[in-house]
């Protein structure tokens, strides 16, 4: 256990509950728990693509992987990017997140592009609830296409609740919403006491399109 207490098992317990850690910036080398009166989620069944990423993601333009660079994921989440200067990801998440992902608790699904690590994501996996994490993209539409292949993974798996902790422009986009705290944590007792497979998938870069069409809206 790290010297403010919180462990792998400590912060799974912690997701279970409803609530999550954070730094305040990259260099602060402590963590807080949050715990939103309003949270962020992607309802599986209500997920949007557009049509132009649809055709990006059936063009293969990306190779797509799974769990294969994990902590490059992590710190392509970290570094600043156009729209940030900073990272609440600090050495301590970074730690924690990469045991929870030695352990099979912790995923990230990679864009790659010419054989260079251009986007991805990575979140915590438990029971039939999926929780995002970060995401970030060197390229147009990487970590777009990203999260259309973990929505498609999720939902091939079995998954009940993919939360995004916060809803911004760019989920929005996706069909993310806020529902209040209470909601939220009656659709997560439900979600991590199921069992889900992340890996009920065909192989890496089969593009996800046609399983997500039946259910999906695109336009």
């Amino acid at each position: 256990m790290n010297e403010n207490g919180i462990d792998a098992d400590v912060l799974l317990r912690a997701y279970a509950y409803g609530v999550f850690p954070m730094a305040e910036s990259q260099d602060d080398p402590e963590l807080y728990w949050i715990d939103p009166e309003q949270r962020g989620i992607l309802p599986l069944d209500g997920f949007h693509v557009p049509k132009r990423l649809a055709r990006t993601v059936k063009s293969g333009v990306f190779t797509v992987t799974v769990n294969r660079a994990f902590a490059g994921v992590m710190r392509g989440c970290a570094a600043p990017g156009p729209d940030r200067d900073g990272t609440w990801i600090n050495e301590r998440i970074f730690a924690l997140y990469n045991e929870l992902h030695e352990r099979g608790d912790a995923h990230s699904v990679e864009c790659w592009l010419n054989g260079e690590l251009v986007g991805g994501l990575y979140g915590v996996s438990l029971g039939a609830a999926f929780f995002g994490e970060s995401m970030f993209s060197r390229a147009r539409d990487a970590s777009k296409v990203a999260l259309v292949h973990l929505v498609g993974r999720l939902k091939a798996g079995g998954y009940r609740l993919l939360d995004t902790q916060f809803v911004t422009e760019h989920l929005k986009q996706f069909g993310a919403v806020e529902i209040p705290r209470a909601e939220y944590r009656r659709m997560l007792h439900d979600a991590v006491v199921r069992d889900a497979d992340f890996y009920c998938w065909p192989p890496d870069g089969v593009s996800p399109i046609l399983a997500l069409q039946s259910s999906t809206q695109t336009s």
